[in-house]
């Protein structure tokens, strides 16, 4: 059975939205080097609509680049109720999210990779679908604007064990958690 891991750029303030606006000089060369030998561990992307949308349009056509090359090559699905149709080796969900995903976990393969933070988020924790957290903390506070950390799932419905710490040279730390 696959598993379904969640990765997330953070804030020290828990701010997950927009985070080409604040992670800036901080994904160097050791955490992209970093953040690439993970892809090894996936071999397709489960998506929400937004994030799909902002990753097809300006990773999509990037090429030589081994970070988005590896991305722009893998499989994705895509949760929403809303898109039509889908580009970037991109497969639409359809029927029962949880179901959907559930039956993606129970084929064959490498893990799911999940990025970012979203409303999708509610519906694959609340059917304990997410198998993995792993956090990228970036050392910026960023104040009031954008999308937090868990922003929406129901307090005390997650409880994680902290299972994997680094610590890069710039600050980032990397923490990965399971489902307690």
């Amino acid at each position: 059975m696959r598993k379904l891991i969640e990765s997330t750029l953070v804030s020290l303030d828990g701010v997950v939205g927009a985070p080409w606006e604040w992670t800036g000089g901080y994904f160097d060369g050791e955490v992209k080097d970093y953040s690439l030998a993970q892809l090894d561990e996936y071999d397709a992307f489960l998506l929400g609509r937004v994030t799909y949308e902002k990753f097809a349009s300006s990773w999509g056509a990037i090429q030589g680049d081994p970070y988005l090359d590896k991305i722009n090559s893998m499989s994705k699905y895509v949760a929403s109720t809303t898109l039509r149709e889908t580009t970037w080796n991109a497969t639409l969900l359809d029927g029962d999210l949880a179901e959907e995903v559930a039956k993606l976990k129970a084929q064959p393969g490498k893990a799911l990779i999940k990025y970012g933070t979203s409303g999708l988020d509610r519906t694959l924790i609340e059917h304990n679908l997410i198998d993995r957290f792993q956090f990228l903390i970036f050392p910026v506070v960023v104040g009031g604007s954008g999308g937090r950390l868990f922003e929406g799932v129901e307090a005390g419905r997650l409880k994680l064990e902290l299972v994997e710490t680094k610590t890069f040279g710039n600050g980032v730390v990397a923490l990965n958690y399971v489902p307690g």
